[in-house]
This record gives C-alpha cells, structure tokens and sequence, in this order.
C-alpha cells in the first residue's frame, strides 16, 4: 500500500476540519463557507439569517494536540550564550476577538468530531499555559533543540471551550440572542404567534 505524503495529510486534515465545522454550523440554522486557505487571517465566513457574519478560523488535527510557534503568543527570544529562552511576556496580538474552532478529526471507523471554540485571546493564554508548563521545569532550555520555539497545546488546554458554539452565535446576532433569552424566560418562543 502507498503511502501518502505528510504535505498531502495536512492538506486533508485541513479540508476536513473546515468542511466539518461548515457542516456543524449548518446544523444551527448558519450559512458558512470556507476558503481554503486563499484568506490569510481566516478559513470560514459564518452568516447569520439577517447577514450578520463572523470570520472563523479553523485548526484541525487527527490527534491531541496543535502545534503552533511560541513567538505567535509570547515576546520569548533565545540568549545565544546559555541557550536559555528568555520569556518577556504576552506578545500583543491581531484580532484578539477572532474567533478560532478546533476541529479533533475522528477516524473513520471510531469516535465522533470534538470542536473547542475560543477566541484568539482566549488561545494565545491557553497556549502561553501550555507552553509555560514544558519550559518551566527545564528551566526554559530545550533538551534537543534550544533554538525551537515548537508550542503544542492539547485537548485538555482547550477542554473548557469544548461546544462553545455559543460564542460564535453571540457574536453574529447578539439583540437575536437577547431576544431569544428573553423570550425563553417568559415562556415564549421566538416567531410563534398567540392564536
């Protein structure tokens, strides 16, 4: 049997998540469409039924983990001489409120989809723990390879945004949602008449 390129399996764990979350987002009464990779800060366009829309990032994995580059979330720098990477701290960020979608991509045969859905700000901290955490007891010096700034955060750093769909809902119509809370509250529903 044939073994398929690591390029080619990335490209489809890609595809795959984007048409997933498309697919999950349908499901709650949104338009979404992806655009596989032609728009630099985002993958999904999500509309709403009064064309509120939303732009979504998706991260796909066939594992447990992302990985990322600790130097997208923090101002760490590598001293040359000790081989020490020197964390100054949160690096400021672009779009904090962009909202990301991570997509664990089941296999075939077992399991169903898992989505954690955050924003940016919210996964730049998860991502800060994640990494803090390895470096902290190596004294923030790679065994291997000083000079890689890899950062990998894993299911259980995003577990409190597991179903979060709410948040993108939010964001696309938050008076709808309002209403919507409200009417629940008082016992009605949303666009059914009193006879």
């Amino acid at each position: 049997m044939k073994t398929t390129s690591k390029g080619r399996n990335n490209k489809l764990a890609c595809q795959i998540g984007e048409f997933l979350v498309c697919a999950e987002l349908g499901r709650r009464g949104l338009i979404a469409t992806p655009f596989s990779g032609n728009v630099p800060a985002f993958d999904i366009l999500a509309a709403d039924h009064q064309c509120n829309t939303v732009p979504i990032q998706v991260k796909a994995s066939r594992g447990k983990n992302w990985p990322s580059d600790a130097r997208s979330w923090m101002e760490i720098e590598l001293d040359l001489g000790s081989k020490i990477q020197v964390n100054r701290g949160a690096r400021k960020i672009e779009n904090p409120d962009l909202i990301y979608v991570h997509v664990v991509i089941a296999k075939a045969d077992e399991g169903t989809d898992q989505y954690f859905i955050l924003t940016k700000k919210q996964l730049q901290k998860a991502a800060i723990r994640s990494y803090s955490a390895w470096m902290e007891p190596k004294g923030w010096k790679r065994p291997r390879k000083p000079e890689s700034f890899d950062c990998r955060y894993s299911i259980e750093d995003l577990e409190q945004y597991r179903d979060n769909w709410k948040l993108i809902t939010a964001k696309l119509c938050p008076s709808t949602a309002g209403e919507r809370n409200r009417a629940v509250a008082s016992g009605k529903e949303m666009g059914v008449e009193d006879a």
